[in-house]
């Protein structure tokens, strides 16, 4: 004896596709994400937070050095794409605790110092 249930391919097709079209709108536009990538976008903001807030530290440190307006027109006049390094070479973006300059930092730095006035 074969039972005939006519409903059940139509009702599994129903839930293939209601769970794939759900997984698309969720990815797509609720905001859906896999643990990596939440992982990547903390680790992206926490970057961006400690740089706006270690950033004045950094300004704060080179400024309160005994030659500062000299060292000041020294970075200005350094070529952009070694300032960077200019700020991680004085010192002045390693912080308490860290063996290595921070080089978001350091960039971030170099950018505030060169608008400064001298």
């Amino acid at each position: 004896m074969q039972v005939k249930l006519p409903w059940l391919k139509p009702t599994m097709w129903g839930a293939v596709l209601g769970a794939v079209l759900t997984m698309i709108v969720g990815f797509g536009w609720g905001g859906w994400m896999l643990g990596s990538t939440a992982e990547r976008v903390a680790l992206e903001r926490t970057n961006t937070a400690m740089v706006m807030a270690l950033t004045p530290s950094c300004v704060a440190k080179f400024m309160q050095q005994p030659n500062a307006s000299m060292k000041l027109k020294e970075l200005q006049t350094t070529d952009t794409w070694r300032q960077r390094e200019f700020v991680e070479s004085g010192g002045w973006a390693t912080f308490v605790g860290d063996k290595s300059p921070n080089s978001g930092v350091a960039t971030a730095c170099a950018e505030q110092l060169v608008k400064a006035k001298t």
